[in-house]
């Protein structure tokens, strides 16, 4: 499938799906795949400074630009399409760098899973003719993995990853300076060694959201996360008995 399409720009955020994308791209065409990162107040640094050094690892060319979510209002409002306004834009502009490097397509690495999960984004992806070559061949997310560890891709073991914008509730206005909160405050249960984790944003609630295996170095260092998450702004500090699971916040839409 890549073959035929013989040049390529990829939307590529570091995680697990793009990273497998973009080698498998750059082992096909060569100089003709071209990875596109796109910075914002949503995308945490650590994961931005992964990306540059996947890319680097792989060898694959790399531009990184800037799209900031929230100057569209119907994306900082945070409605339950929010996702949508995101990718539309961001596909916009990775359509226009793959115009300047006279690439023929745009693709992402949704995969196989994503038809069964809550993605706005889709309709953005169908409407500017974005295509998803992982997903199209049936590829799941464990099969990417699996595949990405044979290969040797250290991206294969890395925790999943949404944008920080997801730690909000629908309705809840999204700001530079939560965001900021929100990733400061999840810095710091990393650097507890914490690989997989959300601090949902609940006005003055912290709620945070860990594999029940991390439950007891959530609570050995109970009172240095309270300090801390109060010193960042919050009022209170909780752990979701439920554990870490994706797309948590969209529960409510189930109902």
């Amino acid at each position: 499938m890549l073959t035929d399409m013989k040049s390529c720009a990829i939307a590529y955020s570091g995680g697990v799906d793009s990273t497998f994308l973009i080698k498998v791209a750059y082992d096909t065409l060569g100089e003709n795949a071209l990875a596109v990162t796109a910075t914002s107040s949503t995308y945490p640094q650590r994961e931005l400074a992964d990306a540059k050094r996947f890319a680097q690892t792989i060898g694959i060319p790399h531009v990184i630009i800037h799209s900031e979510e929230l100057d569209i209002n119907e994306f900082s409002d945070n409605p339950s399409d929010r996702c949508y306004y995101c990718k539309k834009e961001l596909f916009r502009k990775i359509q226009q760098i793959a115009k300047e490097h006279h690439l023929n397509t745009v693709l992402d690495g949704s995969n196989a899973d994503d038809a069964f999960d809550f993605r706005p984004g889709a309709k953005a992806r169908k409407e500017l003719d974005i295509k998803s070559p992982l997903k199209d061949v049936g590829l799941t997310k464990q099969e990417i993995r699996d595949l990405s560890h044979t290969m040797q891709l250290e991206s294969s073991e890395k925790p999943a990853f949404a944008c920080l914008a997801s730690r909000f509730p629908y309705g809840m206005k999204i700001t530079k300076e939560r965001l900021k909160q929100v990733e400061q405050a999840e810095e710091f249960l990393f650097s507890l060694g914490i690989q997989q984790c959300r601090v949902r944003y609940h006005n003055t609630i912290a709620r945070i959201e860990v594999s029940p295996q991390d439950f007891q170095t959530i609570l050995s260092h109970a009172q240095a996360i309270v300090k801390q998450l109060k010193h960042l702004g919050f009022t209170y500090v909780t752990l979701d008995l439920e554990g870490y699971r994706t797309g948590s916040l969209n529960e409510v839409l189930n109902k």
